[in-house]
């Protein structure tokens, strides 16, 4: 069986089956209290009655007991009423006895064992069943009666199925109040369940709130449990923005330090002749475009890691249609953008930027006439975030689906006749990854290529 994921679903389920053990447990207890007590009032009631034959039972001149007046209970008088004594020789010797007119002339055996239940005063207590089948509880004492050197058994003995009603409905309504109980506890474990982990959930939205840029920090006051976690998660998230910081500041520092040295290399190598000076300037422009390379892509892990940022599509989206359109007027490619206002992307503008911008500029150079960019949200995996889904789209050719994975290659460019350096398509796909992102290629429902970009959606 698979382990609730959610604490509050296994706190009320620890608690509900505490609960409900406990309970079961003190109904069974409660019962057999009841029924001890029930057994014990019975045996008093009983002992009462042996008490009065005792004091009221005489012998006779042949030495046989005998009752000179019946019992006041007129039960002892009907037959088979289940209310009986009798006086037998004890030890089960012969001799003459006298019962209960409820006896007729039936007599109770006693059962083996019941020399061994007596109490220090010589009261022995245990159950029979008369000729009727009915359950008899029944105290039994041995005594010299006066006038007699004969030891007789003095035996009185009840209906205890006439306890079983008062039992049957404590049970009932034990069983109800418990039931209830069970169901107010429940109730209540809900409750303070859902009290009690409020602040966690306050704790999650303020976490949210910082995710997408709407707070700087946790706020508001926490019980003390969770007072230090709040602290050092704000510390976490200062250390991070820091981070963040540095690392842009070094970005910077090392762009700013290699400027210098590279452009003096291009100069001096510039004002000389030879196959060296041609070597240096080849080299210098390579190292500065790798420079460059490197330190974008540094810059964009600094943006991906940081926390809070988020970025409004439609505006970014309509502003490169609108720049696209004006670069390629004379090829009259028009750029179409159908965004829902609000669509949101957790990260940086200036990344969303040049993601959407290589695609779509990518797009504008192989469209006959249009370019269609569609932006919606997207559900994740099971358990991850939502996505923001950019397609971009053309009319153009087309790629066929074998090239297209060498397309996405670093400096790959399958036709030499257009412009570019065949570093759009990696770019988008190290930006995209840097956050959790993808990007990959399809056939265009206008019948060129399409572009799909997935990147993390701010809530």
């Amino acid at each position: 069986m698979p382990r609730p994921r959610s604490l509050s679903t296994r706190l009320i389920i620890s608690s509900a089956l505490v609960s409900i053990v406990l309970l079961a447990l003190t109904g069974f207890v409660l019962a057999g209290l009841f029924t001890a007590a029930l057994e014990r009032s019975f045996d008093q009631r009983l002992r009462s009655v042996l008490d009065g034959l005792l004091a009221t039972l005489e012998v006779t001149a042949e030495g046989a007991p005998r009752l000179p007046a019946p019992l006041p209970d007129p039960r002892f008088g009907l037959p088979l009423s289940g209310w009986y004594w009798q006086v037998t020789p004890a030890g089960g010797a012969m001799g003459q006895d006298v019962a209960s007119g409820s006896l007729l002339e039936q007599r109770l055996a006693l059962p083996a064992g019941a020399d061994a239940a007596r109490e220090p005063d010589g009261v022995a207590g245990f159950y029979l069943a008369d000729s009727s089948g009915v359950r008899l509880r029944a105290i039994e004492q041995e005594v010299t009666l006066p006038g007699s050197a004969r030891r007789f058994s003095v035996l009185v003995a009840g209906n205890f199925d006439e306890l079983k009603e008062q039992v049957t409905s404590f049970n009932r309504a034990l069983t109800a109040s418990l039931v209830l109980l069970g169901v107010g506890l429940l109730l209540a474990i809900f409750v303070q369940v859902r009290f009690g982990l409020r602040p966690l959930r306050a704790l999650q939205e303020n976490l949210a709130a910082i995710r997408q840029g709407r707070a700087e920090q946790l706020k508001g006051d926490y019980p003390r449990e969770i007072q230090p976690v709040a602290q050092e998660l704000n510390l976490l998230i200062q250390s991070n923005v820091e981070i963040v910081e540095r690392a842009r500041t070094q970005v910077g520092n090392l762009a700013h330090a290699l400027k210098t040295p590279l452009s003096v290399l291009t100069n001096e190598a510039a004002g000389q002749r030879g196959p060296l000076a041609l070597k240096v300037r080849e080299q210098t422009e390579l190292m500065r475009d790798q420079v460059s390379l490197y330190l974008d892509r540094a810059r964009r892990a600094a943006r991906a890691q940081g926390i809070g940022a988020f970025t409004e599509v439609k505006p970014v989206l309509d502003a490169l249609a609108r720049t696209l359109e004006r670069i390629n007027r004379d090829k009259g490619v028009s750029v179409a953008v159908e965004c829902p206002p609000g669509l949101r992307f957790r990260g940086e503008r200036q990344d969303l930027e040049e993601m959407a911008g290589n695609l779509m500029d990518n797009a504008c150079k192989w469209a006959r006439a249009r370019v269609r960019v569609t932006a919606q949200l997207s559900p994740g995996a099971a358990g991850s975030r939502t996505l923001v889904s950019l397609a971009v789209e053309d009319d153009g050719p087309g790629l066929p689906e074998d090239k297209r994975a060498e397309a996405m290659k670093r400096g790959r460019r399958l036709d030499e006749t257009k412009p570019g350096s065949g570093l759009g398509l990696s770019i988008v796909a190290e930006t995209a990854a840097m956050y959790n992102g993808s990007v990959s290629l399809e056939t265009a429902g206008l019948g060129g290529l399409k572009a799909v970009l997935l990147l993390p959606a701010a809530a």
